[in-house]
């Protein structure tokens, strides 16, 4: 198992009665609310709003109760950019953990950014991308964890690639001829990353 499968699997072990919880409470208030207002009904924009949630409950375990990164010194900030990336040898489990980890732990937050502002300036996902990660890392030295503005620049670069995936995806639906196709293609993809996301973690917790 990699580190990143034991890292998704820790987070899993913790937030899945939350995630239950909040996904039935909130989904049965959403499902109300349609009804009562007879609002248009989206699929794929349902269901991403679902995922946010998810994501934010996961991300908020991750940041808050895993194991805190391996520390040299009696500091628990570091202001100097590349300086603990430096520290890992490519390819160790630590490297996977505390770099690629907190890359690709931020592209699910710029795509989901990008997405519910309908988002397609560069510079306004890098502000709000920049604002969640400072966020995380001022609460987490608060609370006796540690300040790396390379976590900052790694969940920087993450978003990012979020947002280029989030742009790519709107050029591509952009072409189909009607808002109907490109709904039911949006549709699709969703139940289709969805259900990825669900084998992945079952594979990964039995």
């Amino acid at each position: 198992m990699t580190p990143l499968d034991q890292t998704i699997r820790g987070v899993m072990e913790f937030t899945w009665p939350m995630v239950i919880i909040c996904v039935l409470i909130l989904s049965s208030i959403r499902i109300t609310a349609i009804i009562r207002n007879h609002e248009k009904f989206i699929l794929y924009e349902e269901l991403l709003k679902l995922l946010f949630m998810i994501y934010i409950l996961c991300l908020f375990q991750i940041v808050t109760f895993e194991d805190p990164t391996f520390w040299i010194g009696e500091k628990n900030f570091n202001l100097i950019p590349l300086k603990e990336i430096s520290r890992y040898e490519l390819g160790s489990r630590l490297f996977f953990k505390n770099v690629i980890g907190n890359l690709i732990m931020f592209i699910p937050y710029g795509s989901f950014a990008s997405f519910f502002t309908k988002n397609d300036n560069k510079y306004l996902s890098l502000i709000l991308v920049s604002f969640a990660s400072l966020t995380i890392e001022v609460t987490q030295l608060s609370i006796g964890r540690i300040f790396d503005i390379d976590d900052v620049l790694l969940n920087i670069a993450g978003g990012m690639i979020g947002y280029v995936i989030y742009r790519a995806l709107t050029k591509v639906t952009n072409f189909l001829p009607n808002k109907s196709l490109k709904n039911k293609l949006l549709n699709v993809l969703t139940i289709v990353l969805i259900g990825i996301f669900i084998g992945y973690v079952w594979m990964v917790m039995i």
